[in-house]
């Protein structure tokens, strides 16, 4: 019996998953996040090493019987990290093909037929990827807001505190916002909010997102705003990446990964009016299971094994391991 390895690296989690060639999910362990950008390559290694120690104890599985294994890794966003984020790998002591991609790739390769289309993610910050049936791969930076690339928590949080500010100084009426985000920090009021904020004392988080997605469902006026405008963001990330692929007149698997998605229409609805504005046949997917599938399926690809044929397989089993 072949068995293949996955390892998902985020921002804020790792997964790994270890798959029989049969699809059957076998192993599992997860760690915290791992991108280099925060962590460090020595922090990369250690969540590798502590994923995949606790995907094998599930198991039993010795490393020789890995037969590829995959990585898509947060962080990893040009060739020249290509060498360290190896080296950190090497660590696991693998002796299988494998390989090492960006972590868009992961929701990509386990939703969209075959693998093609484009894959946007919305997480703590934001991702895209896609790849056309003839081969060509499209991208966005993934370094957020500096770029311009907007969507994820993070960037919804940053535009919530414009809200807030915007309400402060009389630009906007009064929103719920406000509240939410004196309390987030302990702040006394929005004048502590505002001087502890540019003063570095106070500090907001991605997971405050969620509570300005809340605040939207309730019917806060400029929480909706910012719920509308980062699903309009979302979307231009998957026009561009389309159209670096050139697919815009094509039947196109648009996947969305990401827990910024579990908010469900309130997100996606705007996505989904700007993206079909340019890409009239594109079908808008929310990710049915872990995004670490993807990564299982990279490292079948490295060694000729159609992860295709078994992906509704590998996902059903994985949801029971998974988390």
């Amino acid at each position: 019996m072949r068995y293949f390895l996955g390892i998902d690296v985020g921002s804020s989690k790792t997964h790994a998953l270890i798959v029989d060639e049969t699809g059957r999910c076998v192993g599992f362990g997860k760690a915290w996040g791992g991108n280099h950008q925060t962590v460090g390559y020595d922090g990369l290694e250690n969540v590798l090493q502590e994923s995949f120690g606790a995907a094998r104890e599930m198991c039993g599985v010795d490393k020789a019987h890995i037969a590829g294994a995959g990585f898509g890794v947060a962080g990893y966003d040009f060739p020249s990290d290509r060498e360290l984020h190896l080296k950190a790998i090497s660590s696991l002591g693998l002796t299988c093909p494998l390989e090492v991609v960006n972590d868009g790739w992961n929701g990509l390769l386990a939703g969209a037929t075959r693998g093609i289309g484009v894959n946007v993610t919305a997480g703590s910050s934001n991702n895209c990827r896609g790849r056309s049936r003839d081969g060509r791969e499209g991208r966005i930076v993934g370094n957020g807001a500096s770029f311009g690339e907007l969507g994820g928590a993070t960037e919804i949080v940053q535009r919530g505190l414009q809200m807030v500010n915007h309400a402060w100084i009389k630009r906007i009426p009064p929103t719920a916002l406000t509240k939410i985000y004196v309390e987030a920090v302990g702040a006394k009021n929005e004048m502590d909010l505002m001087e502890g904020l540019s003063n570095e004392q106070y500090h907001l988080f991605p997971f405050l997102a969620l509570q300005v997605l809340d605040a939207a469902r309730n019917g806060d006026a400029a929480a909706q705003s910012v719920v509308q405008w980062a699903g309009e963001e979302l979307g231009w990330l998957a026009i561009a990446v389309t159209r670096q692929i050139g697919m815009e007149n094509d039947e196109l698997e648009v996947i969305q990964s990401g827990s910024i998605f579990e908010a469900g229409e309130i997100i996606t609805e705007s996505m989904r009016e700007v993206v079909l504005k340019h890409c009239p046949k594109a079908k808008l997917m929310r990710l049915d299971g872990p995004p670490v599938v993807g990564a299982v399926i990279l490292g079948m690809e490295q060694v000729g094994f159609d992860g295709y044929a078994i992906r509704d397989e590998i996902i059903r089993t994985a949801k029971e391991l998974v988390e």
